[in-house]
């Protein structure tokens, strides 16, 4: 660590400049001053920085080591034993059991639910499921893909126990493999104090240079007039002595790169750590979780974001499927409630009701009562229309476990209105239909996949009636319905738009009833199909669409995917802020396009959400080139140029096009991979750069950390990551920073990040309030200190010409000690703690004043060089004026007063009260530690000069306190001067703001000088929408097949509602 962690600090040029400071001062022949004056604030300033560097990665490493010592069970010699995840070797068969942490790549051997399945919540992405291997039993050999392995990173839900085989562990499991490269992260400002630091040296080395030349030049020609009392050293020529004074004044003249310097940006950055970890209005109370500043460097990076990278399920939602609304028949029902309106409906009548089942509308029960042949229709086909299993402990203790959510939430609102989905074998369905039992045949599943978008079964009743029930997209089902149904379409179609436009996710389903004769003859020609060895998909799918023709039109249903609490509001925030959010996640399109609308990011307003799905890299081109901006070249527009450190570094910039409205794209994942290769990354980055909003849908965690990766080398702007999966942490690593929610996916995502806490809202807190905060303390710090330092510095400067530059100090001794250290350090600490421009409240109605820091107006060169003439001019005036008021200058009883030490005592205060003054003018918010600490300091440095210029400490240390120039500041005149001076230094900065507020005010301008809005309390609006969303089912393929296995094991039921699952059949030889 030690080593390292010397190599980062001294890779900062300050750092390192006072190294080399350290070894000048070991030359007598150079250096006026000791050589601890400079050791040992450096070993203060390597300690302290070291200390809490060290501390943030014990806190990392104990992370990692509470994941290490997790125990699991391994198989070792026929029996069960406790092993550390560390200790676990590929080869290991291991024992998981419900609700553990899945601890490696494992090939499932056998497990404690149905069919051997195994129920996991947050498998890494889809899109990892790139896995072949061969197992080799008894010389037999047996294919293995991904359906037989549970990937680390995954949690077992619902089931009992599963074996399985360790394939990969540690760092060469799937997960880890997808976790990108961790790297030292640092701020922009960083980045730009190196720059500064360098400019800096280039600035002190042409100083010292001049008065190094100015010296040759007076020794030359003044010089031997001074001989006689000042007698050079033997051996040490005219030139010889210029050389000497010039290292001389690198060394009186080190206070322009202060070494306090940054060591004070980390005690900034650490108290402002410390105000995140103890907000209380970033505290989870449901699951006790308060937000926390991982690492303390990057605060006031989180005051200059321009683009959020999110994931959607469990970051952005909440992952829970909810029945709202529904229509049936042509009638709607589900209720919009208004703020006071909580009855809900009372499913006491039903025995096997779910208690958690909450519903609004009370015709619906009502219509289900009263026998309506309709409504029985409508909920008998979600009773049987599905894959899922249930689970039956006691008698009316149902639990679904159903592939995705919105199965889930279906089945169990088709069981609160009386048609209870019970049991199911291979062969039939078992459904309580009103109190009454019935037992279905199931004769065939036509299940789900991303082609289809639609899912059927064909059951036969114990009557003899055999019925096809279907459900799938809207857009899908319209294209096979009867004629006779055109009418009710056009009724549904109304009651679909409306539920798209409150952002539900929306199904239609229908019915067909079949005759026998055809049934047997299409049953016969299946069977023929599901055993063919060629071309099986497609005669089956043809098999489908025949089938699936001329249906009947029941309804629709509508699911609402809950949103964390308060997104909607946060995203509409953040937008307002000019942050562009864009969503990457492995979920199909549909989905993704739902959340997309249901929290703001997507609206209907929009002139055009434009989708890229092209598989060839040709049509990915084509689809990307959308004339969004009429007037815009063929090609990106790319500026080339050089930053960073000695500008070593080259740039490419990508430049923003204005665009005629508002645009959205939404990419799939296949298509992604195209537009990111080399030759169309810079088309994609320009067409992204257009929309107000980016969705990705179907993408993989290295795909997530490429296209974060793409807008950080081609925006030059700060980027921001938050997840709450082990499949986001390659882009959480990626991004500038990276926010992990601690949810219910397990640590991962929040080991790799910088920030965490619990709720997607919290976001707009910690960027608008604490973000913004830490961007114009840090800010406002590093103004104050450079001008502080520079003005301190540069009247050494001007001295120079009246002390035939030799190196002579303007000031005494003790001030020089104790001027950074003392009487400057705390107030600007209190500054850079305490500041605000606006309250936190004021920093949420006015969202618009986070874009300075955007566009990085607070500090910058040009504000560096503003500050620097600043100095100047100060500088100037400081020491011209105190000079021309006591030059020639007596007192009342005739004595001079112009000698050295009372000049000292004379600039030396001047220097004090005005940069305390510009410190007072640059406080927005007062609270009684600045006061202090401002006030303390001023009256530290009156107390610590009349001490030592005192009589008293003079006649008890004579040769270290022999001052005189305490009278000084007994004359009037004195006192007026120092007010002449301060009002010479501060009028123009006070003039310059007021006319500048009044000609080019900026935002913050504005806000400060509006009185507090009222707020106003909004309404909701009913989006009016014209679209339908899609098929609410999950993305991959159902499991049709499965249930109508004639493989099913004995029927253990299963435990409780998952999120997906993955399954492996018995081996055949």
């Amino acid at each position: 660590f030690l080593p390292l962690n010397l190599f980062e600090q001294f890779r900062r040029l300050a750092n390192a400049y006072f190294l080399f400071l350290l070894i000048l001062q070991m030359i007598p022949q150079v250096s006026s001053l000791s050589w601890f004056t400079t050791a040992v604030p450096l070993a203060i300033v390597l300690s302290i920085t070291a200390a809490k560097d060290a501390s943030d990665d014990i806190n990392r490493h104990k992370c990692d080591k509470q994941v290490n010592n997790r125990e699991v069970e391994v198989l070792i010699d026929g029996e069960l034993k406790k092993e550390k995840w560390m200790d676990v070797q590929v080869g290991d068969i291991i024992k998981l059991e419900n609700n553990e942490f899945v601890t490696a790549d494992l090939l499932l051997l056998s497990s404690s639910e149905p069919l051997n399945l195994v129920y996991v919540e947050t498998p890494p992405n889809n899109c990892l499921d790139k896995f072949k291997g061969t197992l080799t039993v008894n010389g037999q050999a047996y294919s293995l893909d991904n359906d037989r392995v549970l990937l680390r990173g995954c949690t077992l839900r619902n089931t009992e126990w599963c074996f399985g085989l360790v394939l990969f562990g540690g760092p060469d499991t799937k997960l880890m493999q997808n976790c990108g490269k961790t790297v030292f992260k640092r701020t922009s400002i960083d980045h730009l104090m190196n720059i500064l630091v360098l400019a800096i040296f280039g600035f002190l080395a042409t100083m010292c240079a001049i008065l190094s030349i100015c010296n040759a030049i007076w020794e030359a020609n003044e010089g031997s007039a001074f001989t006689m009392f000042l007698p050079r050293e033997p051996g040490v020529s005219g030139s010889l002595s210029s050389f000497l004074t010039f290292w001389s004044y690198v060394i009186v003249l080190n206070t322009v790169v202060p070494i306090s310097l940054y060591v004070s940006v980390e005690i900034i950055r650490l108290g402002n750590s410390f105000f995140i970890d103890w907000d209380r209005k970033m505290y989870y109370p449901k699951n006790n979780t308060p937000a926390q500043a991982r690492t303390t460097t990057l605060n006031e990076e989180l005051g200059q974001i321009k683009y959020i990278f999110s994931d959607k399920t469990g970051t952005l939602t909440q992952n829970i499927m909810t029945f709202n609304k529904c229509s049936i028949n042509g009638k709607a029902y589900g209720k919009q409630l208004g703020p006071n309106e909580k009855i809900k409906v009372d499913f006491s009548w039903n025995q096997l009701a779910d208690s958690k089942f909450i519903f609004h509308d009370h015709s619906l029960v009502e219509t289900v009562r009263e026998g309506n042949p309709e409504a029985h229709a409508f909920f008998r086909l979600l009773a049987l229309c599905h894959t899922v299993m249930p689970e039956e402990k006691k008698e009316g203790e149902l639990i679904y476990q159903a592939q995705s959510p919105d199965e889930g939430a279906l089945v169990t609102a088709a069981r609160n209105f009386g048609f209870v989905f019970r049991s199911r074998t291979p062969e039939s369905i078992t459904v309580i239909e009103m109190g009454r039992k019935v037992v279905y045949e199931l004769v065939a599943v036509l299940d789900f996949n991303n082609i289809r978008k639609r899912m059927s079964v064909i059951v036969r009743s114990p009557k003899g009636k055999t019925t096809l029930y279907c459900k799938g997209a809207d857009t899908i089902i319209y294209e096979r319905l009867h004629p006779s149904c055109s009418n009710l379409m056009k009724v549904t179609t109304d009651h679909l738009n409306m539920y798209a436009g409150d952002g539900l996710r929306t199904l239609v389903l229908a019915f067909k009833n079949l005759e026998e004769n055809y049934m047997e003859e299409w049953r016969k020609r299946h069977n023929e199909a599901s055993t063919a060895m060629e071309g099986r998909e497609e005669r089956l799918e043809e098999l489908y669409e025949e089938i699936e023709k001329d249906m009947t039109l029941l309804g629709a249903t509508a699911v609402e995917d809950k949103l964390q609490d308060g997104v909607p509001q946060t995203i509409e925030q953040l937008a307002k802020a000019d942050i562009k959010i864009w969503v990457l996640t492995g979920d199909k399109q549909e989905t993704a396009e739902n959340i997309g609308y249901s929290c703001n990011i997507l609206r209907e307003e929009m002139n055009e959400v434009f989708i890229v799905a092209a598989n060839t890299a040709g049509g990915v081109r084509r689809e990307l080139q959308r004339k969004m901006c009429p007037d815009a070249a063929e090609e990106p527009s790319v500026i080339k140029a050089r930053a960073g450190l000695f500008w070593l570094k080259k740039t490419e910039t990508v430049q923003d096009e204005k665009v005629n409205g508002e645009y959205a794209m939404l990419i799939n994942g296949h298509s992604l991979a195209f537009a990111l290769e080399e030759d169309l990354e810079l088309e994609l980055l320009r067409t992204v750069c257009m929309c107000q909003t980016v969705i990705c849908c179907r993408v993989t965690p290295l795909q997530k950390a490429q296209v974060v990766q793409l807008v950080k080398k081609y925006k030059q702007a700060v980027t921001l990551a938050i997840g709450d999966g082990a499949n986001d942490v390659s882009m959480i690593k990626a991004a500038h920073i990276g926010v992990g929610i601690s949810g219910q996916e397990g640590m991962q995502a929040v080991l790799s990040s910088d920030f965490s806490f619990a709720q997607f809202r919290y976001l707009e807190r910690l960027l608008l309030v604490h973000g913004r905060w830490s961007y114009l303390r840090m800010c406002k710090f590093l103004r104050y200190f450079f001008y502080k330092n520079f003005t301190f510095t540069f009247v050494h400067f001007w001295y120079a010409f009246f002390c035939g530059f030799s190196a002579q100090t303007v000031y005494d001794e003790w001030f020089i000690t104790l001027y950074n250290t003392v009487y400057t350090s705390l107030p600007v600490l209190a500054l850079s703690l305490f500041d605000q421009d606006v309250n936190d409240r004021w920093s949420f109605q006015h969202p618009q004043l986070y874009a300075p820091g955007q566009q990085n107006l607070y500090f910058s060169k040009k504000a560096f060089v503003n500050l620097t003439v600043l100095s100047c001019y100060s500088s100037l005036v400081l020491f011209f004026v105190p000079w021309a008021a006591i030059h020639d200058t007596v007192r009342d009883d005739g004595k001079d007063i112009a000698d050295y030490q009372s000049f000292a005592l004379f600039a030396q205060t001047c220097l004090l009260i005005v940069v305390s003054i510009q410190m007072c003018l640059d406080t927005y918010h007062w609270t009684a530690v600045n006061n202090l600490f401002i006030w303390g300091s001023l009256a530290a440095y009156f107390a610590v000069t009349f001490t030592m210029y005192s009589n008293g400490i003079f006649v008890i240390l004579p040769s270290a306190f022999p001052f005189v120039g305490q009278n000084t500041l007994n004359l009037p005149n004195v006192w007026l001067t120092i007010v002449l001076t301060s009002l010479l230094c501060i009028l123009p900065v006070v003039a310059y703001r007021f006319i500048s507020m009044q000609i080019r005010p900026t935002i913050n301008d504005k806000v400060v000088q509006e009185l507090p809005p009222t707020p106003s309390l909004r309404r909701p609006v009913r989006r009016v929408s014209t679209r339908r969303s899609g098929y609410a089912f999950s993305h991959s393929k159902g499991y049709g097949d499965l249930v109508t296995s004639q493989r099913f094991l004995m029927m253990r039921p299963v435990k409780s509602q998952a999120m997906q699952f993955s399954h492996i059949a018995p081996t055949e030889s």
